[in-house]
């Protein structure tokens, strides 16, 4: 293997390992050279974008979820919200003002059928936080 592609492999690596932080376990990479579109995303994305010191992994949550959110993408905003609250980056009634800011911005309609799906993860996860303090 060539220095270039040992430079490919360490960064789909590190993309991987910070892949699997953001999403508290949730998501998993796909292994490396079965889809294209995945291995320049694990790359790039999560390899160079998501390990900036710049901003903190929260502040990156809550303007993606600002985006999620001005979509309406559910399936999307579950996760994210779920990794939130799994990372400690948000607790749950800072994730329920989160909905409280964003329908000024995102709009109602988009916001509003984040609400239930949100208390649903908020319900599963504090489920989950008394099982495991049992």
């Amino acid at each position: 293997m060539n220095e270039a592609n040992n430079q490919q492999q360490s960064a789909y690596d590190r993309g991987a390992e910070k892949l699997q932080e953001v999403y508290a376990g949730a998501v998993e990479a796909i292994p490396e050279g079965v889809i294209p579109f995945n291995d320049v995303m694990v790359r790039t994305l999560f390899a160079e974008v998501w390990t900036r010191d710049v901003l903190s992994m929260r502040d990156r949550r809550l303007l993606l979820m600002g985006v999620i959110a001005t979509y309406g993408t559910v399936d999307i905003w579950n996760l994210q919200a779920r990794a939130a609250l799994q990372n400690g980056e948000l607790d749950p009634n800072e994730l329920r003002e989160t909905l409280v800011l964003l329908a000024s911005y995102a709009g109602y309609p988009n916001v509003a059928g984040l609400v239930g799906e949100t208390e649903g993860v908020i319900a599963a996860w504090e489920s989950e936080q008394q099982a495991t303090n049992v």
